[in-house]
């Protein structure tokens, strides 16, 4: 017996679903993301409290159990994770829901009588699996279990298209016939799809398609309310299905490429695969001392950070850095690229973690003209970022993508482990300007020696 009315319980869905909403538009911004946030997860909570008051629920002693367990595994992940690897949990948590949406609909096969029943069921599987498996790849190749170059082989082409026909077809038999063999041979099929989608992604653009995968989760999500005749899962699943699209594109465009581009580009050469390979071509080094120096004594410091001052775990001594300089009368900001990191807004949290102020952040559009007055640009971990090659090397990976125009400051410097290339695996010829100053070392080591060289100034 359900202790809600209908009417209770749509009220209810509809907090929850403006509870969504309002999620996604504090996650717009750095500085209300947080309340954003922990909205969406009251919503949530709401949603499935009014599911349990609602429904009329079977075996609930196993739900709580595998709640609980649930809770138990992904609390202690999400508070240990480091920020380096918070893409790869991204990506599990994304995978997890896609496959669960595809367990459901198989769960709901033999209940679904109508056309329109069985093939949302049909679309739930397939793309709840080629998410699951997807996501999987991306955490291999993020965790650095799977080469992070794009994986291909000789008729990758064809065989991805046989896949995606014979899954296709599979699909029509589920409808056709209800069969569980049919079921089973389309989710192994959507499983191969999503492999195959996702292997021949490299480098940089791996965390693009795991907003692309988001999405098809969410649209997985949506199919699986029509499945269960459940409203608010329709409208979760459009809203995250709808963000995951738009970030994707908005991603997609930072990087100045289109989506097919980042998905079959390694079919002809096109994709940010990573390299190792070094330059033997001089560059001018120096010390801590002689970059405190340069920092003192400049009225304006535009910081630049990248993916190696998250794998340093410096954004605490950067801080303190933007802090002493300014005591000293220094203008500090920092410019922030889309792309930067490993996924949208890495650098913003990395840096909000550190309590930098909201307003030191500055986006690339509101930054680039003010490099030319800018005395000291201080370029943390960044590359591709700032690759000038972007405007100048038509044959490039990353030729058309927008970048931070740090070259028009009257200073650079570079903080870097090595003259190793970034994602796109070219190199960046700002590295060799005369006006460019090489630091190499662990990021945070290095801050910390440029920190306490300021202090003794």
């Amino acid at each position: 017996m359900s202790l809600l009315t209908p009417e209770w319980t749509g009220l209810l869905y509809l907090i929850a679903a403006v509870c969504f909403i309002l999620a996604l538009r504090g996650l717009s911004s750095p500085k209300t993301a947080r309340r954003g946030n922990l909205i969406g997860a009251a919503g949530a909570l709401l949603a499935v409290i009014t599911v349990f008051l609602s429904a009329r629920i079977e075996n609930i002693p196993f739900i709580l159990i595998a709640i609980a367990v649930g809770s138990a595994i992904a609390a202690p992940i999400s508070r240990r994770v480091e920020m380096t690897q918070m893409p790869q949990l991204v990506a599990l948590f994304n995978g997890v829901g896609g496959g669960a949406a595809a367990l459901v609909a198989v769960l709901e096969l033999g209940s679904s009588d109508s056309l329109g029943s069985k093939v949302a069921v049909v679309f739930t599987m397939l793309i709840g699996a080629v998410s699951f498996s997807g996501s999987a790849v991306t955490v291999g190749k993020l965790q650095g279990l799977i080469s992070s170059r794009p994986l291909i082989f000789p008729g990758l082409a064809i065989v991805m298209g046989g896949v995606v026909l014979a899954a296709l077809i599979a699909g029509g038999f589920v409808v056709a016939t209800g069969a569980a063999g049919w079921a089973i041979a389309l989710l192994v099929l959507g499983l191969l799809v999503g492999a195959l989608l996702v292997l021949p992604v490299g480098g940089a653009d791996v965390p693009i398609v795991i907003s692309l995968l988001n999405a098809f989760t969410g649209l997985a999500v949506a199919a699986s309310g029509i499945v269960l005749g459940n409203l608010l899962l329709v409208v979760a699943g459009t809203l995250v299905g709808a963000s995951g699209t738009i970030l994707t594109r908005a991603m997609a465009s930072a990087m100045g490429r289109g989506v097919s581009g980042i998905l079959f580009g390694a079919f002809k050469g096109g994709s940010t695969a990573g390299s190792t390979t070094q330059s033997d071509r001089p560059v001018r080094s120096s010390n801590a001392e002689d970059v405190a120096v340069l920092l003192n004594y400049a009225q304006r410091v535009v910081i630049v950070p990248g993916y190696g001052l998250a794998v340093a775990q410096g954004q605490h001594t950067i801080a303190e850095l933007a802090t002493t300089l300014e005591a000293r009368g220094v203008e500090v900001v920092f410019a922030i690229h889309p792309v930067a990191g490993r996924m949208p807004g890495h650098m913003n949290v990395l840096l909000a973690e550190a309590n930098v102020p909201y307003e030191a952040l500055k986006e690339m559009a509101e930054v680039n003209p003010e490099f030319k007055n800018t005395d000291v640009a201080l370029v943390v971990g960044a590359n591709d970022v700032v690759n000038p090659a972007a405007k100048t090397s038509p044959g490039s990976p990353i030729y058309g993508m927008p970048i931070l125009d740090v070259g028009e400051a009257r200073q650079v410097v570079f903080l870097k482990r090595s003259m190793r290339p970034g994602f796109a695996g070219i190199e960046n010829e700002l590295l060799y300007d005369p006006k460019t100053t090489l630091l190499f070392g662990d990021a945070k080591d290095s801050l910390t020696k440029v920190l306490g060289a300021v202090n003794a100034l």
